[in-house]
């Protein structure tokens, strides 16, 4: 069946729930396959270190309710259990289909006919007809937990609550008085954890310190398992959380190719979804991990590269000092070399980084401007049209993303890639994105190929081009 596990709000303990879920299976050589709602990098990578499976995310906005279905289908029949966590609050997402402002082609987005929003958790729930795990906050009340409980139940009678997890609380005598409040509902408490302030996840500007930041993880994923052995009610989480009988179709197999991509992965640079680089790998490319931070030129005989985003900010001064490495990528870029970079990305490429101290970096100085830490969070969905014929899309093209950052550029492009719009209202964001060199593919906009094979597609044949010059 699956489960999906959804706050009433954000800042509940999902992630923490859903960990706690996930290293208690594993602890007993369960197999498990998780997925995320939303966009999001930092919560996959916690799923993959606790399970050994990458995680996928789930979002229409970005692909598809189609692929969305597909992706579920095809990756939850690889393991025992299935368990997708959720995004902000259950309800939380994009305007409704009516109020939205898409253009014209794009009405397949927006099929939802329910007080449910668009790329909500109950969106995703409903499109997979799963049932809900809701995740409350009990730190702050006792008795209002069955008006939250009854309201999220009673708002959108498509949606299943299979049960709650009551998180935070504090007391024997608190729990009496929340198990009393919600008794006259009949939902099940499927779980309880008791104030657990020894065991935090650490956080920064841009939400979770990534794994690979944290020397202390197995000890803290050995408390979530521990406290996971206890605090759950087993015997009726089981079942819930079985995969579902489903017939995915195949993933084709990886064709033979000489192509080789130089995929940036370290510390600095980390925010990939995984499948962008399976369909690399089905078109035929072979990845080559490298590091930006401690290898000392790029791997031999690419043909292109891949710099995603992650936290370069972070890393400025080892990233400025590692002189070869900068000259390598530069001479490869000036060369023709065809490179995608995103966010974190696109701010390597930049001349400098100007950290929160504002401290300048060197970087790679392709593009004719700076990143300059500090100021709001941009965040949303973005759609972007295509101003110009590019390394992955042509002239006129939709694409459908997502910014998040801290950073702003101190100039624009003469020539820009986009013009961008927000998806949930389609007010016009501006011009975004460099493409010159005509190689590069420069932008704050992370895009999820999935739904789009032709962006990478288009990537590699550039990428054949170079390599037959």
């Amino acid at each position: 069946m699956a489960l999906v596990i959804a706050g009433e709000r954000s800042g509940v303990g999902k992630t923490t729930v859903t960990l706690t879920l996930l290293a208690s299976l594993c602890r007993r050589d369960r197999t498990v396959q998780s997925f995320k709602v939303g966009p999001d990098y930092i919560d996959p990578m916690f799923h993959q270190h606790v399970t050994g499976r990458a995680c996928r995310n789930l979002d229409p906005v970005l692909t598809s309710e189609a692929y969305v279905q597909q992706c579920f289908a095809r990756h939850s029949q690889m393991s025992e259990y299935a368990l997708v966590e959720g995004v902000m609050g259950l309800f939380d997402g994009v305007k409704g289909a009516r109020d939205w402002g898409l253009g014209t082609g794009d009405s397949e987005k927006c099929n939802s006919q329910s007080p449910t929003s668009f790329a909500s958790t109950a969106h995703i729930a409903r499109l997979l007809d799963l049932p809900v795990l809701l995740v409350i906050d009990c730190s702050r009340l006792s008795g209002s937990v069955a008006a939250i409980a009854h309201g999220y139940r009673s708002f959108d009678p498509t949606i299943k609550i299979a049960g709650v997890v009551l998180n935070r609380v504090g007391s024997d005598r608190h729990l009496s008085l929340l198990k009393d409040s919600l008794e006259p509902l009949q939902l099940p408490i499927l779980g309880v954890l008791r104030r657990q302030d020894n065991i935090t996840i650490p956080d920064r500007h841009l939400g979770l310190v990534p794994t690979a930041e944290l020397p202390q993880l197995n000890a803290l994923i050995n408390h979530f398992a521990d406290l996971g052995d206890t605090c759950f009610d087993w015997q009726n989480l089981l079942p819930l959380l079985k995969s579902p009988p489903l017939s995915p179709s195949p993933s084709p197999p990886f064709p033979p190719s000489s192509l080789k991509i130089a995929v940036a992965r370290d510390r600095a640079f980390n925010f990939y979804y995984q499948d962008n680089l399976d369909l690399l790998q089905q078109l035929g490319a072979e990845l080559v991990f490298w590091s930006p931070l401690e290898d000392t030129g790029l791997p031999k005989d690419v043909q292109g590269m891949y710099f995603g985003g992650g936290f370069p900010e972070v890393f400025a001064q080892q990233l400025a000092e590692n002189f070869s490495v900068r000259d390598a990528v530069k001479t490869a870029i000036m060369k023709g070399m065809p490179t995608v970079a995103e966010c974190g990305g696109l701010m390597y490429l930049c001349e400098q980084i100007v950290d929160f101290e504002g401290k300048p970096w060197s970087m790679v100085e392709i593009l004719p401007t700076s990143a300059v830490m500090g100021g709001g969070l941009t965040l949303g969905y973005r759609r972007a049209v295509a101003l110009q014929d590019n390394l992955l899309g042509s002239t006129g093209t939709n694409i459908y993303g997502h910014e998040f950052h801290r950073s702003r550029l101190i100039s624009t492009p003469n020539q820009p890639l986009f013009e961008t719009y927000r998806f949930d209202c389609d007010e016009n964001m501006g011009c975004e994105g460099w493409g010159l060199p005509a190689n590069v593919h420069a932008s704050y906009i992370h895009l999820h190929w999935g739904e789009s094979v032709e962006i990478p597609q288009r990537f590699l044949q550039q990428c054949l081009k170079f390599n037959n010059s």
